[in-house]
């Protein structure tokens, strides 16, 4: 008989209560107003996300890398596991209670991947943070960004994901990047509208679906063409709402 899961640490949020709970030592699950958003034994797209953006970075020099979500940081200790010793990865997580978590209750899960040298925390929206490199220039731009969020692209989603995968939100994107960095998306499936978003966009794009059987949730990683002059100017594409999260695994 399996045991029980028991809630470790909760709060509130305005789409219901956030909890943390624990069924062993080591199976952990997040849930939102009783909705299932991550499970710690079911991972393996968030890694594979990583690993795909940055296995071109092993070898170059200080590169900068943006992940959007900490969740319980399966995606950012992947992310730190495939990056050279003088790299910066920042991480933009909306919700401070998943940076207490990280560096607590479950910081085993990741070797505390969050408390690593390379890695900054921001307590921000992740289009409010590819805006700001977006209007920087330059100087500020990433070699990779990393989106493994409750909600990702998907078809009819009426709106609700434009701040972060709408037309001018993939400019800003594209602007915050170097010429060739990668643009990694987490998605549950398919979106062949999102994928001619990203073409439009400038970007190349690869999708992958890892494991095998049940469910199998969808990997893109899109790379920015070589010159490419995105024409977002900033002005519009990130309205500043948050994601809705649905995200069940």
């Amino acid at each position: 008989m399996a045991k029980p899961w028991r809630i470790v640490d909760s709060i509130e949020t305005d789409e219901g209560l956030l909890d943390l709970r624990q069924r062993g030592e080591t199976d952990f699950l997040i849930t939102i107003d009783s909705r299932v958003l991550m499970n710690s034994s079911a991972n393996m797209s968030e890694i594979v996300l990583s690993e795909l953006a940055c296995e071109s970075l092993k070898n170059k020099k200080h590169p900068r890398v943006l992940v959007g979500g900490l969740g319980m940081g399966f995606t950012l200790k992947a992310a730190l596991d495939n990056l050279p010793a003088d790299s910066e990865v920042v991480v933009a997580e909306l919700n401070p209670i998943m940076v207490k978590w990280c560096r607590g209750p479950i910081a085993n899960l990741t070797a505390g991947a969050v408390d690593d040298p390379r890695v900054k925390v921001v307590i921000d929206d992740v289009a409010s943070v590819i805006r700001a490199a977006a209007m920087k220039g330059k100087g500020n731009r990433f070699d990779a960004i990393i989106l493994d969020l409750y909600e990702g692209p998907y078809e009819g989603d009426q709106g609700r994901g434009e701040y972060l995968y709408g037309d001018m939100a993939l400019e800003l994107s594209s602007s915050a990047l170097q010429d060739g960095g990668v643009f990694a998306v987490w998605s549950e499936d398919p979106d062949k509208a999102f994928e001619k978003r990203l073409q439009a966009a400038g970007f190349s794009v690869n999708r992958q679906r890892p494991g095998r059987g049940g469910r199998r949730h969808v990997v893109y990683i899109a790379r920015k063409m070589a010159g490419r002059q995105a024409s977002g100017s900033g002005k519009r594409g990130s309205t500043g709402r948050k994601p809705h999260k649905r995200r069940s695994r």
